[in-house]
């Protein structure tokens, strides 16, 4: 066995990693010790759980591709630019992420609700956004976003201009560099942000239940049907929510492939 010694490290640390790590561990040990391995199976290819599990897929697949195609020109602006006011912009396009779901699902039902600020709008085209699947998907959009464009930014950060700069002094238009140059010198980072925004997405509670509600096979996802079974069905919700534990577990692991910008 090969033993890597870090450098400078207090073997002191090591005891609060040790409780770090355990505080992490522990309970998803306790879960895993708590679920019936015999009903496993049968708990969740249920007809709901699964219904729950489709939904939840699909529509965070779908605010995956909408965080990529706001949160790519978001992240360049950000990060390529200077403007008066851009340290205010970057604070609020982040503000999801230190903001309880809660509040963000009451402020999407503000926006787009039937007497919101968009939404009378909308109801007189005949257009009803609240308590539907469109609901879900805006809500994950909103809470995923900044993952992508923290990401990405960082990436571009990190990448700098000097190559933009070369490929604009041969006579290469803005869009030519971006598609050419910029893009594929922060893919890393554009993978791994939405890798994150996926699995912020298919995580999504607080915003998704008071903006969108708990409508089977419209607006339940996976974890609105942990939340429902939490009561009626112990087992079945132990065993959805360590089935959400793997896929975030996989999606953790995807982002590995990929360097993540500190």
């Amino acid at each position: 066995m090969t033993h890597v010694r870090a450098v400078g490290l207090p073997r002191w640390l090591f005891v609060p990693a040790a409780l770090g790590a355990t505080l992490v561990l522990l309970p998803l040990v306790a879960m895993v010790l708590r679920v019936s391995w015999t009903d496993f199976p049968a708990l969740v290819t249920g007809a709901s759980a699964q219904e729950a599990l489709w939904l939840s897929l699909r529509t965070s697949a779908t605010s995956t591709v909408l965080c990529v195609l706001l949160g790519v020109p978001l992240a360049m602006v950000l990060a390529r630019t200077s403007f008066r006011g851009q340290a205010v912009l970057r604070s609020l396009v982040l503000l999801p992420l230190v903001l309880p779901p809660v509040v963000g699902g009451i402020a999407l039902l503000y926006t787009f609700g039937r007497r919101g600020l968009l939404g009378e709008s909308l109801e007189v085209l005949g257009i009803q956004v609240a308590f539907t699947t469109a609901a879900v998907v805006l809500a994950q959009t909103f809470v995923a976003l900044p993952f992508l464009v923290l990401s990405l930014e960082g990436s571009l950060r990190t990448a700098g201009e000097r190559y933009d700069v070369v490929a604009a002094s041969l006579g290469a238009s803005p869009t030519t560099v971006f598609r050419r140059v910029t893009l594929p010198l922060t893919l890393p980072g554009l993978v791994s942000g939405a890798v994150l925004a996926f699995a912020r997405a298919l995580g999504e509670f607080g915003a998704t239940i008071t903006f969108a509600g708990s409508l089977e096979g419209v607006t339940r996802t996976l974890p609105l049907e942990v939340y429902l079974l939490r009561e009626s069905d112990p087992d079945g919700a132990v065993a959805l929510s360590l089935l959400l534990v793997v896929v975030a577990i996989v999606v953790i692991g995807a982002t590995r492939q990929g360097r993540v910008p500190r």
